[in-house]
């Protein structure tokens, strides 16, 4: 519709400005050479060992290239194969809504059974309701963290009531979708890696191509104990058996001058120029904490469901968002939208504009 429309696109979730010039340069070198067949099903040996180095640079966390890291066909592929590989049939798995929509349908490829899980009125964890959902067949709990679509983030508290919990489920494993691990504000992220008690039952999810602004290339990467890998492996082998070459090439060194640290205080500024340009307007801002989303409460503007004003709001005022009832098991509308803020300035200044008219 935004296209149909001639919208400005803040829906979904990818940067509109340039690529790093020196991964771009670095790309096309390797494009030259003679690196365009099959690499090992894992990965790239020397990519595994950088991603092995940026995970204890980043976590502290030690970790065996060779036998806990999968390189995937981007972080979808990831969250596949290891539902694929460590769900059964009639098992069960909490999902917490809003979610992104790609983990129900592996579960029900599984012949399990997804639980959705509302979290709180402020998208935090209801560990109330979770703790509710959990039983003998509960076989995983996904997380994700920071949180698409709201822009939350976990704290210490939901950690420790999710170890916990876990403490009473001892075969239940966390699969922790963190491809927005580098992007948070004021308060920084806290991972799996950072908790020894989930170590060896959890499997974490990271993107590069959310880190590196490349969403195009699809690649990314699984870090989880030997055994889990293991079985993990066995799908990824016959989904897509390696990942591409060149961009594995590339990013490996690419990583040696790229910073990921700083991505969180360049989307800070994002945010922050964008949350000032709609600080006239009628819709009600909620924290952004991290991810390069920013959630908004619209009941001042509108009594619409978010999808009648989502399709209002690119048909008559010319901005595309994303509404929030799609990441719910019961297309719950909460009259909240979700915009990315993953743009050129020049691009939130003209949407804003328009925003601010509503």
């Amino acid at each position: 519709m935004a296209n149909q429309y001639n919208a400005i696109n803040l829906a979904q979730g990818f940067p509109n400005f340039p690529v790093d010039s020196t991964l771009k340069n670095i790309t096309s070198k390797w494009a030259k050479e003679e690196i365009h067949q099959y690499l090992p099903m894992s990965g790239h040996p020397e990519l595994l060992a950088k991603i092995a180095q940026l995970t204890f640079n980043s976590y502290q966390r030690t970790i065996n290239p060779s036998t806990e890291i999968l390189v995937t066909a981007g972080a979808t592929e990831g969250i596949f194969a290891a539902i694929q590989a460590l769900v059964q049939k009639n098992e069960e798995v909490i999902i917490l809504d809003p979610s992104y929509d790609c983990y129900e349908t592996p579960i029900v490829l599984c012949n399990a059974k997804p639980i959705r899980v509302p979290m709180k009125g402020d998208f935090t964890p209801n560990w109330e309701a979770i703790a509710e959902a959990m039983n003998s067949k509960t076989r995983m709990i996904i997380t994700n963290n920071p949180h698409n679509p709201s822009g939350r983030i976990w704290t210490e508290f939901d950690y420790l009531q999710l170890e916990n919990l876990l403490d009473s489920y001892p075969n239940v494993l966390v699969l922790s979708d963190e491809v927005y691990e580098y992007i948070t504000f004021e308060n920084k992220h806290i991972s799996v890696h950072h908790r020894p008690k989930l170590l060896e039952r959890s499997i974490c999810v990271s993107s590069f191509g959310k880190s590196f602004h490349i969403t195009g290339w699809k690649i990314g990467y699984l870090i989880a104990s030997e055994n889990l890998m293991n079985e993990i492996k066995k799908v990824h082998q016959f989904l897509v058996f390696s990942v591409n070459s060149l961009a594995q090439y590339a990013i490996n060194e690419y990583l040696d001058s790229a910073n990921v640290l700083i991505l969180g205080s360049f989307y800070q500024e994002k945010r922050d120029y964008f949350r000032a340009l709609l600080q006239d307007s009628r819709f009600e801002l909620l924290p952004s904490e991290g991810t390069y989303f920013q959630t908004a409460f619209y009941n001042e503007i509108s009594q619409e469901n978010d999808l009648d004003f989502t399709k209002k709001l690119v048909k008559e005022f010319g901005v595309a968002a994303i509404p929030f009832s799609p990441f719910y098991a019961n297309a719950t509308s909460l009259q909240c939208i979700r915009f990315c803020f993953a743009k050129e300035n020049a691009t939130l200044e003209k949407a804003a504009e328009l925003l601010r008219k509503l």
